[in-house]
């Protein structure tokens, strides 16, 4: 029997179609470096985030592609990744560093955007990704406490370049480390605007996948600074499920949309309660609205993380749930969000690059 050729697995391996992007793999340069030795087929699949929540159904799919050929007994395929990086925005400033910034914003306090947050940068770095987190919430900063390292003190190089924190693999900068954590910061909204572009642009972010920023809540002075210099890959919105938290992440996804910032989803905060005595579930704050509303406005729902006191205990002890407890369902609910919101900023990157119109401020 001839042994089988490179073209004869590509051609095979074309039948085999990203669903997301609606190529085949082929197409899309995921396949590379394809060997043949006999009967023994080798080749590596490069996906787009190490993240990638489809990682299993690939391949599957592409060692069944390939076995079937005749000639075939052994597949192996070699997994790796590549982030795309977003390509930054005419006029925009893009960050040293990082390939890729995402902002998680919230209409109204209290949604537990922050504790969502620096849950979905860990379960990034569980999957393999470089991950950084910016506390952008210059007034209230609370990811110094959430991630365990509230009261270090960044180091500084020559050129007065800050070097981010780091917790649990997580690259870390807060205004919460350059004030005492008992000491309110009494700013107007120039200087807020000021220090944000200052910790994007004179941190010394290495070598990142993504870049998280919390943003404070609302659509205020700093959501505009965002959205007017930093290009970013998308944002994702964090709300509750009841009505009087979804009208004000509504109005937080607009934002987004009339800036023309890719909105990557929708995630649902506690979504759901579990009792762990008797497993009865209570929505005690409905369910489904944020469900609901990315089916309204089209967009993707990134994932419904339950109300679960182990999140409360690792946010306060400095060791999130992802880390804490890893295998967990309210872990593996921020693993599933995380990798969704992973893919959204790859199909998002595919698609051509965008400008952002300016925006007035009023006042």
């Amino acid at each position: 029997m001839p042994e089988v050729t490179s073209e004869q697995i590509l051609d095979a391996l074309k039948s085999v179609k990203d669903p997301d992007l609606g190529k085949d793999l082929v197409s899309l340069k995921m396949i590379k470096d394809v060997l043949v030795c006999g009967d023994a087929v080798a080749f590596t699949l490069e996906l787009t985030t190490p993240a990638h929540p489809r990682k299993d159904y690939f391949l599957d799919e592409c060692r069944m592609a390939v076995g079937t050929l005749d000639g075939v007994a052994t597949v192996n395929v070699r997994l790796e990744s590549h982030v795309t990086a977003r390509a930054a925005a005419q006029g925009k400033m893009a960050v040293d560093g990082v390939k890729n910034i995402i902002a998680v914003a919230s209409g109204k306090g209290g949604v537990g955007k922050s504790t969502v947050t620096a849950n979905l940068a860990l379960a990034l770095v569980a999957e393999g990704a470089k991950i950084g987190v910016l506390d952008a919430d210059i007034y209230g900063p609370s990811q110094p406490q959430m991630l365990g390292i509230p009261d270090e003190k960044p180091m500084a190089d020559e050129n007065n370049r800050i070097f981010p924190l780091k917790a649990h693999g997580v690259q870390v900068m807060s205004m919460g480390f350059l004030v005492d954590k008992d000491s309110p910061v009494i700013w107007r909204g120039p200087m807020v605007m000021k220090a944000l572009v200052q910790f994007l642009g004179e941190t010394l972010w290495e070598d990142l996948d993504y870049l998280l920023l919390d943003l404070p809540p609302g659509t205020g002075d700093a959501q505009l600074t965002i959205v007017q210099q930093v290009s970013l890959s998308g944002a994702v919105i964090v709300t509750t499920p009841q009505e009087i938290a979804l009208l004000d992440a509504r109005k937080g996804l607009q934002m987004f949309r009339k800036t023309e910032v890719p909105i990557l989803g929708i995630i649902e905060n506690m979504s759901y309660y579990e009792c762990p005595s008797c497993g009865n579930r209570e929505d005690i704050f409905d369910t489904g609205g944020g469900e609901r509303a990315a089916a309204r406005y089209e967009v993707s729902f990134l994932g419904a993380i339950p109300l679960n006191i182990k999140i409360r205990l690792g946010g306060d002890r400095g060791e999130p749930v992802v880390v804490s407890e890893p295998d967990s369902p309210v872990a593996k609910a921020f693993r599933e969000a995380a990798r969704n919101v992973a893919l959204q900023v790859a199909i998002h990157n595919s698609s051509a690059p965008f400008s952002v119109p300016e925006l007035k401020i009023i006042g």
